[in-house]
């Protein structure tokens, strides 16, 4: 059995709405459908990047338990093109908690970091450097 690709990642949030509106309007993600769990209580929505529909993230609302103060999840990293851009371009928006004062570089050129989603998830943008 052979693993095909990593299918999404799902984040508890508190306001399925306002974290609709910062993963698109904010990260730059594609919202691609809301629907209800079959319990009638969760809501699921789904998310995907502009490369289409590889990877997606889901928000989960309603699920039964307290939100951890990182999410369900430790962090969600996004590839990007130019992280300068996308630091200078979050740094600049009053609503987007930054984790990092500045850009992160590894051994490898990749570079990367962190902010926080609306329910004080970590979000990670990273441009990969060389394969090694």
């Amino acid at each position: 059995m052979a693993v095909r690709k990593l299918e999404h990642v799902g984040i508890m949030v508190s306001d399925i709405e306002k974290s609709i509106a910062f993963y698109t309007e904010v990260v730059g993600l594609k919202h691609l459908y809301t629907l209800p769990h079959s319990n009638g209580f969760i809501l699921m929505a789904f998310l995907t990047g502009s490369d289409g529909e590889e990877t997606e993230i889901e928000l989960i609302q309603n699920y039964p338990g307290e939100l951890a103060v990182e999410g369900r999840t430790h962090h969600t990293a996004f590839t990007v093109d130019d992280i300068e851009e996308e630091f200078a371009r979050l740094s600049a928006l009053p609503n987007v908690k930054m984790r990092d004062t500045e850009i992160t570089t590894l051994p490898n050129g990749a570079r990367y970091f962190f902010f926080e989603g609306p329910d004080g998830e970590f979000l990670e943008m990273f441009q990969p450097g060389k394969k090694q």
